[in-house]
């Protein structure tokens, strides 16, 4: 039998459905939200946990860390953005954003500034955390924001939704957005840690992919469904950029640029899941991604190629999967509230690039 390359290391169960994780900064905290409407902060080590929310019949959905760790965002269907200060031992709750009638369920924080873009229905709002105030408001307009993300440079802000992807400027809210046009609603984007491309997730069964100064994109498609899930790597490839992977129905698909610019992107399929995967992540500084799915397996794909380890423990399937910054711990959640966490084993084989 081949070494694990990771180690179960502490489990707990939520109320509810695990809706989406999020880990601070340095690694040291773990969050979590469920469909019950908690808030909890795990220790990453031990999971000894502090409940910021009690379960309250709503939903959270969406949860973020700031970029030094300081503040803590989740939102739902409730349409309150609840902001904590984090300390060493405790949290104190710092503003409660009411959005009445309006499902808030994406969030990001900027990659510097204590600045939260979150969606509120046809526009997003963003906040600064210290002076408790409204920063701007880019419309979307045409549809409700289905996902949002910040550009690793932090001067742009890009909102996803119906038949585009919309980027505004930081340093120039009032002006008009660049738009790139997609064939159906861009439910899911990314953008590569390099800040290089830009990838859109589409409901018509297709992938796009920009390079970040350039309109025209590469258009990849016949996937079985729509494209829910999307992760770019830290690592660049052969081809001088990032591997891209895509997750649609139960297959996951990735992306490397060609060596040949003629040539475009090369694909190839992992075909191990019987269920719809509902999450891919990437493990920094390396090639190791994994995929989480409703068949309640977590499998890790050595190189993004080959199956290498299958992680269990939720019996009804996963539901969310977050990789620590420094890529030490995985942890995953359940469609039955389950909250696991495995460890890099310490021999630390099989990690190469």
């Amino acid at each position: 039998m081949p070494k694990p390359l990771l180690n179960p290391t502490w489990q707990t169960l939520l109320a509810d459905y695990v809706t989406a994780l999020a880990w601070s900064p340095d690694g040291s905290r773990l969050a979590a939200c469920s469909a019950a409407g908690e808030v909890v902060v795990f220790d990453a080590k031990t999971g000894a946990s502090m409940a910021l929310q009690a379960k309250q019949g709503l939903s959270v959905d969406a949860i973020a860390f700031s970029a030094d760790g300081t503040f803590l965002a989740a939102a739902g269907q409730a349409g309150t953005v609840s902001i904590w200060r984090l300390k060493s031992n405790s949290a104190e709750l710092l503003s409660q954003l009411e959005n009445p009638r309006v499902w808030v369920d994406c969030l990001r924080w900027h990659p510097r500034s204590p600045e939260l873009a979150f969606s509120l229905g046809r526009y997003a709002q963003v906040w600064d955390a210290v002076d408790q105030s409204v920063v701007a408001t880019p419309a979307y307009e045409a549809s409700s924001v289905l996902d949002l993300a910040w550009h690793p440079s932090g001067d742009y802000l890009t909102l996803a939704g119906n038949l585009s992807v919309k980027t505004w400027r930081r340093d120039d809210w009032y002006d008009d957005p660049e738009i790139r046009e997609t064939g159906g609603a861009s439910g899911a984007i990314a953008i590569s840690p390099d800040g290089q491309y830009l990838a859109s997730g589409n409901n018509d069964r297709t992938l796009l992919v920009w390079e970040w100064h350039n309109p025209y994109p590469w258009q990849m498609q016949g996937f079985p469904g729509k494209v829910r899930s999307l992760a770019w790597s830290t690592v660049k490839a052969q081809g001088g950029a990032p591997l891209l992977a895509s997750a649609s129905a139960e297959g996951v698909v990735v992306w490397a640029m060609a060596e040949s610019d003629t040539q475009g992107w090369t694909s190839h399929v992992l075909d191990l899941h019987s269920g719809a995967v509902r999450a891919v992540a990437f493990q920094p500084q390396s090639t190791l991604l994994a995929s989480a799915s409703e068949d309640g397996w977590v499998c890790l794909w050595q190189k993004a190629t080959e199956a290498a380890q299958i992680l269990e423990g939720a019996a009804d399937g996963f539901s969310a999967l977050a990789w620590s910054p420094q890529g030490k711990y995985l942890a995953a959640g359940g469609c039955g509230g389950e909250l696991l966490v495995w460890a890099k084993a310490l021999a630390g084989k099989g990690f190469g690039r």
